[in-house]
């Protein structure tokens, strides 16, 4: 019988064993969705324990770029930005492996997306984390209602108050404060889920996820095995979440202006992933493989100096209508 609040003796083989799974059936239906480019795998080793498999298709008919990375490791060095967000971890050996994805479509009518879901084990603390969200360039409501509904459906399998929270949190973690703005459309994150007390487990104690998970109070105590089972529905809600919005905008026509906003915008998420993106920074501190870190940036994007959009342009709606948090399934 496992111990409560611990999770059981074989937590981190099923948890590796699911995420490897998730990988392979993400890279097969992607493989088949594109129809011309194939992955291509690196399997690779840490020194200090662990390693893990990176696959990325490049120029594909559908993808530019796509990368899905598999990661495993292990050893007695915490990294310092995981000491600082949960101190009681100190002192520990820890274990770590996580499924994540970056997709970077060539039309730029067919949205990038990520996805990262991941688990960490240091002596008796252990919880998970990820999400998945959603970054358009020429974004349709019905695609941003779509994407939220389907990870709303996954998430009041396991609680009502998950979705409500997790979204604010995502709407809140994937901000560019030098910018002021959102990343995207958002979707959902996570992080710290070890099943104890508030759902929002973060630092910003004066944001809308805290303050709505707050009025929750905390919840009753949930079980490794309940949130294990809430990940798994997330992470398997993903292809149906993104690939119906694939289907319905690859085939839209677009030229050169559209091209070169999309360069632009990708920018963007290269500042995010650079300068605030968890898994980035986590990587880098756990001597990670660079290649696989790094698998996210787009092949090409852009900088332009003070560019502004032309008013009542489909690019200045993007950050006028879309880019701002918003209830997307309010009707």
């Amino acid at each position: 019988m496992p111990i409560p609040g611990l999770p059981p003796t074989d937590s981190r083989l099923r948890v590796s064993t699911f995420l490897q799974q998730i990988q392979e059936d993400i890279c097969r239906e992607l493989q088949a969705t594109d129809g011309k480019g194939t992955f291509r795998e690196d399997r690779w080793e840490r020194p200090e324990g662990g390693g893990g498999r990176s696959r990325v298709l490049e120029g594909g008919a559908l993808l530019e770029r796509g990368g899905v990375n598999f990661s495993e490791v292990w050893g007695k060095q915490l990294p310092p930005a995981i000491i600082e967000q949960r101190p009681e971890a100190k002192g520990h050996e820890f274990y770590a492996t996580g499924t994540s994805l970056v997709l970077h479509p060539r039309n730029p009518y067919v949205p990038t997306v990520h996805l990262n879901y991941r688990y960490f084990e240091a002596g008796p603390v252990w919880w998970f984390g990820g999400g998945a969200d959603l970054t358009p360039y020429y974004p349709f409501r019905e695609d941003a209602v779509h994407f939220h509904q389907t990870h709303k459906t996954a998430l009041d399998a396991h609680h009502p108050e998950y979705y409500p929270v997790f979204k604010r949190w995502c709407d809140e973690y994937f901000y560019l404060k030098h910018r002021q703005e959102m990343r995207g459309i958002g979707g959902i994150f996570l992080d710290y889920q070890d099943g104890v007390g508030l759902i929002y487990r973060g630092n910003n104690s004066q944001g809308n996820a805290a303050i709505y998970s707050n009025k929750i109070g905390e919840l009753p105590p949930r079980s490794w095995e309940d949130i294990f089972a809430m990940i798994q529905s997330c992470a398997q809600a993903f292809l149906p979440a993104y690939l119906p919005i694939v289907e319905r905008r690859r085939g839209i026509l677009y030229g050169e202006r559209e091209r070169q906003f999309q360069l632009y915008r990708r920018g963007r998420y290269v500042e995010f992933n650079l300068i605030y993106d968890r898994g980035t920074i986590f990587g880098l501190q756990t001597n990670g493989r660079t290649e696989s870190i790094l698998m996210s940036m787009p092949p090409l994007c852009r900088w332009e100096y003070c560019y502004t959009p032309e008013p009542g342009s489909p690019e200045a709606a993007l950050t006028e209508e879309f880019l701002k948090p918003q209830d997307w399934l309010a009707g």
